[in-house]
């Protein structure tokens, strides 16, 4: 069988429809879906790249990189709502490269997207512990570094993991990763209300540091709004505002997890481009106007600590309250993130398993709950496993070139799929094709390559894994293989 061989679109609309003990409930609105998708995208990074990007970069006017960003993001978003109108199924990437690019190349993506879903919560299971830490902190109850933080460093200068002594395991964030498996694996739309919860909280918080932060801020922080000029590396001027892009770019990876939930959507056809798109488009707003707070309420040049809310904050005594607040804010947003990010991997992994990529048993299906009970618990034990353990540096920037190599296949899959079946019904279609995918090519791309070199080279290292795998097991459990060359399939 050859490795361009695709999945029929025919064939995953089937699927899609259909219903019974080992399919996934339909129960997901557009609001819920919406809601997924500001779950994933609103954590730390508004409350901590907002500062960081205008002092390290563009000044006030990080409020452009913030624009830019969505843009980027605008682009792969409109080329996922066109797949996910077409097909309503799940396992998002994976399952649109399998229809359009064959088999090796959804393997691929497939096997690239555990390092934007799996790392990433995983990643984010860490900041939720170092926020969980300080709040405690702050109430008076200090909590032992043996059980607080990772047992394992990154040593930049041997570029070899070293035991940290007297350290034993981070176990809050080991905690938060195995409670909200426990929700996903109960159901989908349990969970789909405990998020629609701590969005709402966290954006309420949000909505507060914005609205009461406008009260106080001293315009004359905004002159000049663009900085001239003062470094060889992007520090101001419209090449800090550019490079600044590339920086808060990652604080909206997330929102195509949205796209994972389309089997349990009840109008996928709708309501999944609502949501994809509708969360990127709030999401940038807050981004936008809490930007616009931050840089009013301190010098921009000031704003580069880890915890830039809290201290613009501090330099007003009327807004001291706030600050437990906005701790609270980042507790429950990193919470959620984590949510989207397993429930997004535990989705690909049931589609892989149904495809035969990936043994049986990730597909199994609870028989009371309804979900992907298996890889739920499977992929939340490892994440787990790795947030217990390992510390962030390692882990975040694997996250963000997965991410963006799942949106450069997404986005060529479109120009691909119109040429080849340009007769498909599309409930959603794609402005302007082949610009629109194009332009999101090339500007995935572009961030790619202000990642560092060792980041690609373990990517290189993570998909030479990921080969292996296949060529020794998926591909020759392939449904496609048995059904088109049963002579090929392996012996029971």
């Amino acid at each position: 069988m050859a490795l361009g061989s695709t999945k029929s679109i025919a064939q995953l609309q089937a699927e899609a429809a259909t219903e019974g003990s080992q399919s996934l409930r339909r129960v997901l609105t557009a609001t819920n879906l919406t809601m997924l998708g500001i779950g994933a995208i609103i954590g730390a990074g508004i409350f901590v790249l907002t500062g960081q990007a205008a002092a390290a970069n563009a000044g006030a006017a990080v409020v452009f990189s913030f624009i830019l960003a969505f843009f980027g993001c605008l682009f792969a978003g409109l080329c996922y709502a066109e797949f996910a109108s077409i097909v309503p199924i799940a396992g998002s990437a994976y399952t649109y490269a399998y229809a359009t690019l064959g088999e090796f190349v959804a393997w691929v993506i497939g096997w690239d997207l555990m390092l934007e879903y799996l790392f990433g919560a995983a990643t984010v299971g860490v900041g939720w512990s170092g926020y969980f830490n300080d709040f405690m902190s702050s109430i008076g109850i200090h909590l032992s570094k043996a059980f607080t933080t990772a047992p394992l460093v990154w040593n930049d200068a041997t570029s070899t993991i070293e035991r940290v002594p007297g350290v034993v395991i981070n176990l809050p964030a080991f905690a938060l990763v195995m409670c909200i498996t426990v929700l996903l694996v109960i159901g989908i739309k349990e969970s789909a209300r405990f998020n629609n919860v701590i969005v709402f909280v966290k954006v309420a918080i949000v909505l507060l540091v914005i609205g009461f932060g406008f009260l106080y801020v001293n315009t004359a922080n905004w002159h000049p709004f663009i900085p001239p000029t003062q470094g060889k590396f992007g520090q101001f001027g419209w090449s800090g505002v550019v490079r600044a892009a590339a920086v808060v770019f990652f604080a909206y990876i997330g929102f195509d997890a949205v796209s994972t939930a389309a089997q349990e959507a009840k109008n996928p056809q709708r309501d999944l481009p609502i949501g994809m798109l509708g969360s990127l488009v709030i999401c940038t707003v807050l981004y936008v106007l809490m930007s616009l707070v931050l840089t009013g309420l301190a010098p921009y040049s000031t704003l580069g600590v880890p915890h830039p809310v809290s201290f613009a904050l501090e330099k007003f005594p009327q807004l001291q309250w706030l600050r437990y607040f906005v701790n609270i804010g980042a507790i429950a947003g990193l919470a959620s993130v984590v949510l989207v990010m397993l429930l997004g991997q535990s989705r690909v992994f049931y589609s892989m398993a149904r495809d035969g990529l990936l043994p049986p048993a990730f597909g199994r299906v609870h028989p009371k709950f309804r979900t992907p009970y298996v890889t739920t618990i499977v992929t939340g034990t490892t994440a787990a496993v790795v947030s217990a353990a390992f510390p962030v540096g390692i882990l975040g920037e694997l996250v963000s070139i997965g991410t963006l190599l799942a949106f450069v296949i997404v986005c060529a899959g479109v120009i691909v799929l119109r040429v080849r079946r340009p007769e498909l019904a599309r409930p959603f279609k794609t402005p302007l094709v082949p610009l629109v995918p194009i332009l999101g090519i090339v500007s995935c791309f572009g961030l790619m390559a202000f990642l560092p070199g060792t980041t690609w080279i373990r990517l290189a290292v993570w998909m030479v894994i990921g080969f292996v795998v296949y060529f020794v097991y998926g591909r020759y459990h392939s449904k496609l293989l048995t059904e088109r060359e049963p002579s090929l399939a392996p012996a029971d």
